[in-house]
């Protein structure tokens, strides 16, 4: 029996960002009720890139764990520890690593973790990482 694709991976939008916002990128259509949905992969993981790099510069989020503690909060429902855990064996980070606004390969590893917790499939790291790259352009 086939799974559904998960509803990050059918908006384009893997690490499932929230309507509220106008992002660069999102598709004519937005027929789902609560996130966004992106022209391409790509575009869906350079919004997020955005704000994790918000969290780092603007609010001094620079940690793994403050990242994701602040991106999926245990007062929405989440398991951010597990979050947080998953995310680390993923990507091979300690949950005190500093991850630098700039810095392409540590943000193309930490989205890609992410977008793997978020949706429980494999994103190809190419394109997580030219998503990086268009939001550090």
């Amino acid at each position: 029996m086939n799974k559904p694709t998960p509803r990050g991976i059918r908006n384009n939008n893997p690490l499932n960002i929230r309507k509220g916002q106008t992002w660069l990128g999102l598709s004519p259509t937005q027929d789902d009720a609560a996130f966004c949905q992106f022209r391409s992969m790509e575009l869906g993981i350079r919004a997020a890139c955005k704000i994790i790099q918000t969290y780092i510069r603007k609010h001094h989020l620079t940690t793994v764990r403050e990242i994701i503690y602040r991106w999926a909060p245990p007062a929405d429902g989440n398991d951010t520890g597990s979050y947080v855990r998953q995310v680390c064996k993923r990507a091979y980070y300690f949950p005190e690593t500093c991850i630098h606004a700039d810095d392409a390969i540590e943000l193309t590893r930490l989205l890609e973790a992410m977008a793997y917790v978020e949706n429980g499939v494999e994103i190809d790291r190419q394109v997580v990482f030219k998503g990086v790259m268009l939001a550090l352009g």
